[in-house]
């Protein structure tokens, strides 16, 4: 089963970064407040992007390394600037390509 990497923006025009197997599920339960914490501090605006990887592993691994960039990072993550790839660790992406040939 496909696990998402999603982005969510939010009121005060930070980034949320999250994981899930059905990202507008996610999507709308941080807007009706039963998310995460951060999302009810910070109404969700809007959905910038998902990522699909091929498992949770996959997915917590890529969160850790997108949570920790920049908020100008993200909004590059968001717009198709810059590409999940350029952030994941070689062996995220090796572990994916050995998946797609599978």
């Amino acid at each position: 089963m496909p696990w998402f990497l999603y982005l969510i923006e939010c009121s005060d025009g930070s980034v949320y970064t999250g994981i899930a197997t059905d990202v507008q599920a996610r999507f709308d339960k941080h807007c009706n407040g039963t998310g995460a914490r951060y999302t009810r501090s910070r109404k969700p605006v809007r959905l910038l992007a998902s990522f699909e990887l091929t498992d949770r592993s996959s997915a917590l691994r890529a969160e850790y390394r997108v949570k920790r960039l920049a908020p100008m990072q993200k909004w590059e993550l968001a717009t198709g600037t810059r590409t999940l790839e350029s952030v994941l660790p070689a062996a995220i992406e090796a572990e994916a390509a050995d998946q797609e040939q599978t």
